[in-house]
């Protein structure tokens, strides 16, 4: 095929206009769903974001932890903030719910797994992940990540990338239960460290933590210096997130 000759056209013109349009919308959709969720979760500071399965069954142990954490969190001034569906979610806003502080879900809408638990003070609905995520990040003074699957690795991720890069403010990010995550932290020190994707001192961005009482004294530790709201300079810092 030489650079003058055209690709074909598989759409119907007038189909293309109306996608097109609809992808115009679609913007605006994308913006109200930022400026709902930063006008409704601005009153709710501090708070820390729990994240972990929404497959873990209510007597597990790892449910009955989470439950524990976020009711001590709770109780200690934090509002919680979880992804609002079943399992670690459910766990972390029961916990909130029924402590002094609020409970907030942030619910996202998928095609087979997700239903809103009724443990929320503040619920709020997502369509796009990334708005939500942003959401997370941007309102927390903590992250407590309990064992979970692809969409918990990906929150965890997605927080140590934008600390390392400093796109974002230093946070304490706490594992919780150190057996379930050895192996990738394992494999952190091995393959990345040891093959120099990142520096030894990254791993520094995250502490494994078992114990529900030594989390929230670990978060008030990170902030024994200073107030839980964003410095002036992290305020900056978190417009351009």
């Amino acid at each position: 095929m030489t650079g003058k000759e055209k690709l074909p056209q598989n759409v119907p013109n007038g189909m293309a206009n109306r996608f097109n349009a609809r992808e115009s919308w679609r913007i605006f959709g994308i913006m109200a769903e930022f400026v709902e969720g930063t006008e409704r979760l601005n009153p709710i500071r501090p708070a820390v974001s729990i994240f972990g399965s929404a497959r873990t069954a209510p007597d597990h142990m790892y449910y009955i932890l989470t439950e524990r954490i976020a009711r001590l969190l709770s109780d200690a001034g934090f509002s919680v903030i979880s992804g609002g569906g079943p399992g670690i979610m459910e766990a972390a806003n029961k916990g909130a719910y029924f402590g002094k502080s609020p409970s907030i879900g942030l619910n996202i809408q998928l095609p087979m797994e997700q239903g809103a638990n009724p443990y929320q003070d503040i619920s709020q609905t997502f369509q796009h992940f990334f708005a939500r995520k942003f959401m997370f990040v941007k309102f927390a003074s903590a992250y407590v990540v309990m064992p979970g699957g692809f969409g918990t690795l990906d929150e965890l991720l997605e927080a140590m990338t934008l600390i390392q890069t400093k796109k974002s403010r230093k946070i304490p990010v706490i594992l919780v239960h150190g057996p379930f995550w050895k192996g990738l932290l394992d494999w952190f020190r091995d393959r990345l460290i040891g093959e120099g994707m990142i520096n030894p001192e990254d791993l520094d961005l995250v502490q494994v933590i078992d114990e529900p009482e030594e989390v929230v004294a670990a978060i008030f530790k990170h902030y024994e210096t200073r107030g839980f709201l964003p410095l002036p300079e992290e305020h900056e810092l978190m417009l351009n997130l």
